[in-house]
């Protein structure tokens, strides 16, 4: 069976929507003057910013440097959001709102980019090359008919193949699952996504080979008798991840799959994963979740700055997505670690009101770094480049659990029709900002720099593809609501 249009579009970009209004309500906007800049935008972007549908995060305003998460050339797109995928969701959303046919054509031309960065294993690295030299060096399926040889890592890591895989997913299904291409990449990058999922319901971080299930019996998290405060340097890639939310992504898109295309084997992973999280949840008196799992379900250590923990920051993701798994599932076997979840957490609070993004195992006591990677319990000396503080999201979740456990929310299919925005004056404000803050060649240039190329003055203008992915989807709005 097939499934009806879901808001998984909407969902995935309500983060990067909003915007500062200004206060003078009598500003009006024109529905000519809005597409005009919608067009002008998306031509400019798609023919300046982009390769052969694919983008970066970042380009310098003389568009002559680019970057992802580090120094990149003309002819290399970035995967993670707000990368290729990003933007193509943009351009698909504000294509279900507006209809217009330019913007589906951008959409497809970033799907067909992630088909032609599709690895034999089934996923996306961080990046997709297009010149043929550098494409020598990965294991893409449309090139070669055999990975041997050949870069073939799938990443899971920082949301970069799940967000892939939704586009393809989004537009195999506005395309009513006519476009070969599309459609194939899709479905056999789901097929490898099962095959990646651990018998416990989990997923690694990185894989290149699908594990074997007699390798990795299901236990129950516990604390390790010891555990080395010195970075040992071991391969963390193959670790049971929920650290940058590895876990909680793919539940996601894998609920996602399965409305898309009513198989239940997706749905049937998706709960998988949802019992890793109930497996992972660390017994008292220290409740919580760790960032990642040995295969024996014991903290561990990943990068130098990542140690073995309780982590104060996935496991409000983890919490948040227990309560989406009893949602869409009716099942209170997923609310049953939340009162106990939620206390702990709150008993480890900072006097800021923020928590930590580690507490030492058998002690709560904070853990940080300094910025030449010591293990401290003092937060006056951190690396910038990390967050060691993670803000609480507590109350929030609390209330939700609440809400949820009372009403007895049970939905097993997501909300199938495609929302319009209302006319109000705050989005007209805001149609009005984002149209005359584009320059006369069709760009929005931020003041902000790029990060991987110093601090001249030709890197502290840039295009950026989330202010641009988010602008788009405010024009597209106003127009609906018109």
């Amino acid at each position: 069976m097939i499934r009806a249009r879901i808001l998984t579009t909407a969902l995935l970009l309500s983060a990067i929507v909003a915007q500062p209004v200004c206060s003078d309500d009598s500003q009006v906007v024109d529905d000519a003057e809005a597409s005009r800049a919608l067009s002008r935008a998306v031509e400019f972007f798609r023919t300046h910013a982009g390769v052969e549908g694919g983008y970066v995060y970042r380009v310098s305003a003389d568009l002559t440097k680019r970057e992802g998460e580090g120094k990149v050339g003309p002819t290399t797109a970035w995967i993670e959001p707000p990368g290729t995928p990003a933007v193509g969701l943009a351009y698909l959303r504000a294509y279900q709102l507006t209809q217009r046919a330019f913007l589906l054509d951008a959409a497809i031309e970033s799907g067909m980019a992630l088909v032609r960065g599709q690895l034999h294993s089934g996923g996306w690295d961080n990046r997709i090359e297009f010149a043929p030299e550098d494409r020598r060096r990965y294991a893409y399926r449309v090139d070669v008919d055999t990975p041997k040889g050949r870069r073939n890592t799938t990443t899971f890591d920082d949301n970069k193949s799940q967000s892939a895989l939704r586009l393809l997913m989004e537009l195999d299904h506005e395309l009513e699952f006519r476009h070969e291409e599309i459609h194939e990449a899709a479905t056999y990058a789901l097929d490898a996504f099962l095959k990646a999922q651990y018998p416990n319901g989990a997923w690694p971080q990185r894989y290149s080979e699908f594990p074997d299930p007699d390798g990795f019996p299901v236990k129950q998290a516990s604390f390790p008798e010891t555990w080395s405060r010195t970075y040992p340097g071991k391969d963390y890639k193959g670790f049971y991840t929920l650290n940058d939310n590895t876990i909680c992504d793919m539940i996601s898109t894998m609920f996602l799959a399965w409305d898309i295309y009513g198989d239940e084997r997706y749905r049937d992973a998706a709960i998988r994963g949802g019992e890793f999280l109930l497996l992972a949840q660390l017994p008292e008196p220290q409740p919580g979740w760790a960032q990642q799992y040995n295969h024996d379900m014991q903290p561990a250590w990943a990068r130098k700055f990542e140690p073995p923990a309780i982590t104060g920051g996935e496991s409000q993701t983890v919490m948040r997505m227990l309560l989406t798994l009893y949602v869409r599932t009716g099942e209170s076997r997923f609310l049953d670690p939340l009162p106990r979840a939620l206390e702990y957490y709150r008993s480890l609070l900072r006097s800021d009101g923020r928590l930590a993004r580690f507490y030492e195992i058998g002690t709560d006591q904070p853990l940080y770094f300094t910025k030449d990677y010591q293990l401290t319990d003092s937060d006056a000396d951190m690396p910038t480049h990390y967050g060691f503080v993670v803000s609480s999201r507590l109350d929030r979740i609390a209330s939700q659990y609440e809400r949820t456990r009372r009403a007895e929310i049970h939905q097993e299919q997501l909300p199938l029709a495609l929302r319009r925005p209302r006319q109000s004056p705050a989005l007209t404000r805001r149609a009005r900002e984002v149209i005359d803050a584009l320059d006369s060649q069709g760009a929005w240039i931020d003041s902000d720099r790029l990060r991987y190329y110093g601090d001249d003055d030709d890197t502290r203008q840039v295009i950026s593809s989330q202010t641009f992915s988010r602008n788009i989807v405010t024009l597209a709005e106003f127009l609906a609501a018109r």
